[in-house]
């Protein structure tokens, strides 16, 4: 119900359009005010999507951007007003319901999805008072059925947010943990106690910096300065996030964008030049990059077809070649025999919340228990394929205990001819505070904070003895 009547919102504005309401060209203010109508609209559509029916934010943004013709300006509007909203909408909505005398009806979704929206422009955003408050108002008055009357609430309600602005985001700032759900608040507490949990939670509210990982033959040196980038002690390269395709160097393929984090793990394989390696549950495709660019041989498998044409479209730019393969990572055996293997294995995607807050609204605590039993049963056949004394590195982009850790104390406990090798601080750029006692990498957001953190990760080195 909540989607038909957002789409039926959409198409009353569209036939506003249509009709010339709003875009006589002799008035081009109008039409502009118009154009960021139809952003907000977009923005409010989307957030109800995520978080209301769990859909993907990237194809639902891209869906409804589509519809409304949004030009890139104003798509670049929805798209940063709904992740500030995902960032910190538990916190927007505590701030909301302190706004609040009684609450809003159950029934007012978009009611609710405007005002999350509202306030994070007037909290969050460069958006003037005047704009957030009027356009949040008029967007409200569009709406069918009852939700409309609701107008002259959300009006007083932005205008007391912004006589109250300094207080709340005060009171925000000591509380980062309210912009996690309740079962990750538990799951990491328990896991790596409050206050770690509530650093790794700050990091929601920052806005990650760009992480380029380079073809191992080019200068270091030399790239850095070009792309005004700083060298991370793990190779990766670090530069302040900006239109990617623009950057020197992506169009001809000399670099990628990968996470510094995300980047560890092929590196622990060591020297794979002329090595047959496996990239199991491959696509996008950067660790294929990686060992490619490494000399390696690689088969690259996933069974996501739609993500496979990117691993394709990454390789052809960076001129880059494995052997692709769509299919069952749990089931696929290679004709060849494989030297190392690597496997990124499907998981909650909980470390990678600074850069897709969509992820812990749209997962919940069910979703990890079935990955569980998925990332075993692929484990389990990858090391049938290992020969001894191969390298298989297993890992996640979760910080979720059940989805890393776990998984592989009970495989070398129920399996004989496995070992742990224990990941060497040296092989993390001398970054101790990346490795467990046990030799495993963990990488938290909240390490390296003053550098910009790091996506969450963890990685378990294995071998056939």
């Amino acid at each position: 119900m909540a989607i038909a009547r957002l789409r039926f919102g959409l198409s009353l504005l569209a036939g506003m359009w249509s009709k010339g309401a709003m875009s006589a060209p002799e008035n081009a203010d109008k039409q502009n005010k118009t154009d960021m109508n139809a952003s907000r609209l977009v923005a409010v559509r989307t957030l109800m999507a995520v978080t209301l029916k769990r859909r993907p934010f990237d194809l639902t943004l891209d869906e409804l951007s589509g519809e409304a013709e949004l030009q890139p300006r104003d798509r670049a509007f929805a798209f940063n007003l709904v992740m500030l909203s995902l960032r910190q909408l538990g916190a927007l909505r505590h701030a909301l319901a302190g706004l609040l005398d009684r609450g809003l009806p159950r029934n007012a979704t978009w009611t609710e999805a405007a005002l999350v929206t509202g306030l994070a422009q007037i909290f969050f955003m460069r958006t003037s008072d005047h704009a957030a408050v009027n356009e949040t108002v008029a967007l409200v008055k569009g709406l069918s059925g009852k939700e409309q009357g609701f107008a002259g609430l959300v009006n007083a309600v932005m205008r007391n947010a912004i006589r109250k602005r300094d207080a709340i985001l005060a009171d925000a700032a000591t509380h980062p943990e309210r912009n996690l759900p309740h079962w990750l608040q538990q799951s990491w507490a328990k896991t790596y106690g409050v206050e770690t949990m509530q650093a790794v939670a700050a990091t929601l509210a920052e806005n990650p910096p760009l992480d380029i990982s380079l073809k191992p033959a080019e200068d270091t040196a030399d790239w850095a300065q070009k792309l005004n980038a700083t060298l991370l002690p793990t190779g990766s390269l670090r530069r302040t996030s900006t239109d990617v395709p623009a950057l020197e160097g992506y169009t001809d393929g000399m670099w990628w964008v990968q996470d510094m984090a995300a980047a560890i793990p092929v590196t622990l394989l060591g020297d794979i030049a002329g090595k047959h390696v496996l990239d199991l549950c491959a696509a996008p495709g950067g660790k294929t990059m990686q060992l490619a660019a490494r000399g390696a041989t690689v088969t690259a498998v996933d069974r996501n077809k739609n993500r496979m044409k990117r691993l394709v479209a990454n390789l052809d730019r960076t001129n880059l070649t494995a052997s692709i393969v769509t299919g069952d990572a749990a089931a696929f055996t290679p004709e060849k025999p494989v030297d190392h293997i690597l496997l990124d294995a499907p998981c909650s995607a909980t470390g990678t919340l600074r850069r897709n807050p969509d992820v812990i609204w749209t997962k919940g605590p069910e979703d990890v228990e079935k990955l569980a039993s998925l990332q075993a049963r692929i484990l389990q056949h990858a090391f049938s394929l290992l020969p001894v004394g191969g390298v298989l590195i297993y890992c996640v982009c979760s910080l979720e205990k059940s989805e890393g850790l776990d998984p592989i104390e009970a495989f070398l406990t129920g399996e004989s001819t496995a070992a742990r090798v224990p990941i060497r601080a040296n092989e993390v750029g001398g970054l101790n505070e990346l490795l467990t006692p046990a030799g495993d990498l963990l990488c938290l957001p909240s390490y390296m904070p003053d550098s910009g953190g790091m996506d969450g990760f963890y990685a378990a080195r294995l071998t056939r003895v």
